[in-house]
């Protein structure tokens, strides 16, 4: 079976959708038999890139909050984050384009280590004083995941190297109408929406298993990053 997941670098829910995913994978019982792949999704794809801003004042922005506001909504995503285990850190994140990072990370798919680089880049977001933003991280980061450097820089420096796979992913989701994540599909037939709870992606993965459709999540993700469980666009 087959899990394709839609997700961005700078999605908090994503972050802590992902942990959730794999507790609720640990407890099915055919894990070994599931195959998870990671698609791309850019949640500000018109931000230049290069071009950063404080998470917080973006959040205050885009949600027309205040700034004060705007810290809240970070604490209490981190305070999940912290409840699910995950490291994450408030003050000083920036936020700007992942396309470069989507781009490294169809790379890292072709090379075997895609899954090792994106929690590299979620750690460094989310956790740590490196920017995902910056090229110089990227590759130290790409390098740590196994990739080859000189090629790392070469995709960061071709700005057209696997641009048209990350717009694929992007095209692709939104015909399944995606419209934030993280988005789960299950064997191209069943989707869960959002960073719901473990036991959810155990009940998902059980019954697109046994080919039933999946029920319905008790706690549907609403719009916007500050609500639990989903980041939208």
């Amino acid at each position: 079976m087959r899990v394709e997941i839609w997700s961005d670098i700078a999605c908090p829910w994503c972050y802590i959708g992902k942990a959730r995913f794999e507790e609720g994978l640990a407890a099915f019982p055919h894990r070994d038999r599931v195959e998870v792949v990671y698609r791309s999704f850019e949640l500000d794809p018109e931000r230049p890139r290069g071009e950063v801003a404080p998470v917080v004042d973006m959040l205050a922005a885009k949600y027309g909050r205040t700034r004060e506001e705007a810290a809240a909504m970070e604490e209490h995503v981190a305070s999940v984050a912290h409840g699910q285990g995950l490291p994450y850190r408030v003050e000083g994140r920036l936020h700007g384009s992942t396309f470069d990072v989507h781009r490294l990370l169809h790379l890292a798919a072709d090379r075997g280590r895609q899954e090792a680089l994106l929690d590299l880049a979620y750690r460094a977001n989310f956790a740590e004083e490196r920017s995902v933003y910056d090229h110089g991280d990227l590759v130290r980061l790409a390098v740590e995941a196994g990739l080859d450097e000189a090629e790392a820089r070469a995709v960061l420096a071709d700005g057209a190297a696997y641009a048209d796979r990350v717009r694929a992913d992007e095209r692709e989701a939104a015909e399944l109408g995606a419209t934030g994540v993280p988005f789960f599909v299950f064997d191209r037939r069943y989707g869960v929406s959002g960073g719901q709870p473990a036991e959810v992606f155990t009940r998902a993965l059980e019954q697109a298993w046994q080919g039933r459709a999946v029920e319905p999540a008790a706690a549907g993700p609403a719009p916007g990053c500050e609500a639990d469980g989903a980041c939208a666009v």
